[in-house]
């Protein structure tokens, strides 16, 4: 581990002197090579859902983990639009002359190595890479023990792109072991090599690494999200929200994990949203007034406003209008992404600035939460904290700044 942070900071010193042109060109490469190696990358995931389904592991659990060919090709695309990115290293993001003639600039530089630790999805790999590659830095990826050899073998393509383009292939290194200890060692920052770290898992996975972590952290604590449908919405566009930020993809943190409807349009709203849920293939859970509107509905525990289900299950409370709503929000959600529908502008525009999460939609699905839907390229994750980057982690928000200040002889006075 050791070394692997030392070929990294050495890595990230290259790579942050890389111009535009050069990143282009390498992640280019890595998107063919991704490409390319289509059907050793497929074989690498066939062993990792073998082991997966062997052990048990839930239908959204093994959507998350697997590849296609068409998820391989998404995968590289993603590459190719980060590639197409204006180059976040160098942007002048503010400048100003002080009264003695110094000129002072702020300018983006890259982070230098960022430590990733993830889960079951295994293009975080090329993804994370990709954009820390534009934001010239250095990234070392330690996979989950689920994702390990799929994990690898994208890494693989990765590196073989960045050789081709001159780039040092220790710009991107996987951790070559299922060890718990190796996430400790990044955790400590590997001597001062890493940088900040990028937690993308579940909650168990996050907790630890904000409790242990010597260095800064893009916290993504859950996606608890809420979808709050006000008496003010239109009844099919309601309908076809909720089922969509639901049942879209049900592992996926942008995915709706409870659903609030407000009392006063409950009688009109309420039995055709339950009835497209459940038509939809989804499990509800709900509160009295929820079971009465239909008998399929099961009955909703305390713990089910704070579940994160990932899969195909929701949760569903009646409120009374909107400051319910965002009382039940501020209690129970996990600040990631929460939409309302509302054909009320008023209404709207209170929720959108009231509710204290990194994203928060009016009369669109939560499933929107996604840094290639923002136009990023795509995402090193959704940061849930409130410091230096929230919301979808591109890659602008992989770089830092200093300070450049222009004199022409200047001292200061004693």
């Amino acid at each position: 581990m050791h070394g692997i942070g030392q070929r990294a900071r050495a890595a990230a010193r290259r790579l942050g002197l890389a111009g535009a042109a050069e990143k282009r060109r390498a992640l280019l490469e890595v998107a063919g090579a991704i490409a390319a190696g289509r059907d050793v990358i497929l074989a690498a995931n066939a062993l990792d859902l073998a082991e997966a389904r062997a052990a048990g592991r839930p239908a959204s659990f093994l959507d998350r983990l697997l590849l296609d060919p068409g998820r391989i090709e998404a995968i590289a695309r993603s590459v190719r639009d980060i590639a197409a990115l204006p180059d976040p290293v160098g942007r002048i993001l503010a400048r100003f002359e002080r009264p003695n003639g110094l000129v002072i600039e702020r300018v983006a530089t890259p982070l230098g190595v960022v430590g990733v630790i993830f889960e079951s999805r295994p293009n975080v790999t090329a993804d994370a890479a990709a954009l820390c590659v534009m934001a010239g830095n250095a990234a070392i990826l330690r996979a989950g023990s689920e994702t390990f050899r799929t994990a690898g073998a994208l890494a693989d393509a990765v590196r073989l792109g960045l050789g081709r383009a001159g780039l040092p292939a220790d710009a991107v290194q996987l951790v070559p072991t299922r060890d718990r200890a190796a996430v400790g060692a990044m955790l400590a920052g590997l001597d001062g090599a890493i940088d900040v770290i990028v937690p993308r898992g579940g909650r168990s996975l996050v907790e630890r690494v904000q409790a242990e972590a010597r260095v800064p952290v893009f916290a993504h604590l859950e996606g608890l999200c809420h979808v709050f449908v006000h008496a003010a919405a239109e009844p099919e566009m309601a309908r076809e929200i909720v089922v969509n930020a639901k049942m879209r993809r049900t592992g996926i943190c942008g995915a709706a994990e409870t659903l609030l409807v407000d009392r006063a349009g409950a009688e009109t709203h309420l039995a055709p949203l339950l009835g497209a849920l459940i038509a939809a293939g989804c499990e509800v859970r709900g509160d009295a007034v929820a079971r009465a509107a239909d008998p399929r509905v099961l009955a909703a525990s305390e713990e089910d406003w704070r579940t994160e289900y990932l899969d195909a299950v929701i949760a569903v409370r009646v409120v009374d209008g909107l400051d319910a709503a965002l009382d039940h929000i501020a209690r129970y959600g996990s600040h990631h992404t929460d939409a309302i529908v509302t054909g009320d502008a008023a209404i709207a525009e209170r929720f959108l600035r009231e509710v204290d999460s990194a994203i928060v939609l009016h009369n669109a699905s939560t499933q929107f939460a996604d840094g290639g839907e923002f136009g990023f390229g795509g995402e090193i994750g959704i940061a849930t904290g409130r410091m230096h980057a929230r919301g979808p982690v591109g890659v602008e928000q992989l770089t830092s700044f200093n300070y450049r200040v222009r004199g022409a002889g200047q001292i200061r006075p004693a």
